[in-house]
């Protein structure tokens, strides 16, 4: 199977290859530093540089890769940077991601998945914002020939921009932990984990059609006690701009058009009038508590 992977250089982008080697990889990206690494770990993959903002340079490279599967991982990713820079996190969060629709359809790209964020639920945040009109252009794009689904995600531990690497550094350079409260709570997950659950959105748009938005029913931590797995020497210095305590996962005007499937939850833009729904929101609030082991684990391991 071909896939093509918009920031296929970032973490997401190179867990899934990592984790799903026996597939041909082609790589949308403009960061020249993780492109080296990603040409460094999987020199097997087609690179091409550019930019999503730029429409034609997408179609160009749909068209003479006609790929099976695209994912839709690149985006300004930072809420702090985001809310400084609203103008730029809507070119490459909403304009950019409309131009990769546009590209999969002139393309004919038969399943397109958009990468999106818990931040997206229920958002106090320019980035939310953006995810969140992300999702609503994907879901409207998604046909039978051109089928479009999305993964929403939590935090994911290790990941570039995640809080994990950061403390462990600071550790290792005798300093303090910096938490911005010892009230916040978070969903979260592997890198391993983050993979998986594209491979099944492409998975179940191939056999039963996109138009959905899915997730893990995934484990909430409260940051202080993770904190303190690493170093009892921990400052609160206070919540940035855009964040919140706890983060939605799935708000309380979504549950209506839950579907709940083992450890999966999908949304959808009907109502489901069956029992297999979810009976309020999901969020790190109101999520089952990781285990001490449990948060160990996810600390040590970087995959």
């Amino acid at each position: 199977m071909k896939i093509l992977i918009t920031g296929g250089s970032g973490t997401i982008g190179k867990s899934f290859i990592r984790e799903f080697p026996e597939h041909t990889y082609y790589n949308v990206s403009r960061n020249e530093k993780f492109l080296t690494d990603l040409m460094r770990e999987h020199p097997s993959v087609t690179n091409f540089i550019g930019n999503i903002e730029d429409e034609g340079f997408l179609i160009r490279v749909f068209k003479e890769v006609k790929p099976d599967v695209v994912i839709h991982a690149a985006a300004m990713k930072h809420i702090n940077i985001a809310e400084e820079n609203p103008i730029q996190a809507c070119q490459s969060n909403v304009i950019g991601s409309i131009n990769v629709i546009n590209a999969s359809v002139m393309a004919n790209v038969p399943v397109t998945i958009g990468i999106s964020t818990d931040k997206a639920c229920s958002s106090a945040s320019v980035y939310g914002d953006t995810k969140s009109l992300m999702e609503k252009c994907f879901m409207e794009a998604n046909t039978d020939k051109n089928r479009f689904a999305l993964t929403r995600f939590a935090n994911v531990a290790h990941s570039n921009g995640s809080v994990l690497p950061f403390w462990l550094n600071l550790v290792e350079e005798g300093k303090t932990l910096k938490l911005t409260s010892d009230k916040m709570n978070r969903l979260m997950f592997s890198k391993s984990d983050s993979a998986e659950l594209i491979n099944r959105a492409i998975n179940k748009c191939e056999t039963d059609g996109g138009g959905f938005v899915c997730s893990y029913k995934m484990k909430s931590v409260n940051m202080l006690e993770l904190a303190k797995v690493i170093s009892d020497d921990i400052e609160i210095v206070g919540l940035r701009p855009g964040e919140k305590l706890n983060e939605d996962l799935i708000s309380d005007k979504e549950v209506p058009f839950t579907y709940v499937h083992d450890d999966m939850i999908y949304i959808y833009t009907q109502e489901n009038l069956d029992v297999n729904k979810l009976d309020r929101g999901y969020s790190s609030a109101t999520a089952e508590k990781m285990t001490k082991e449990e948060m160990e684990k996810l600390l040590w391991n970087t995959k």
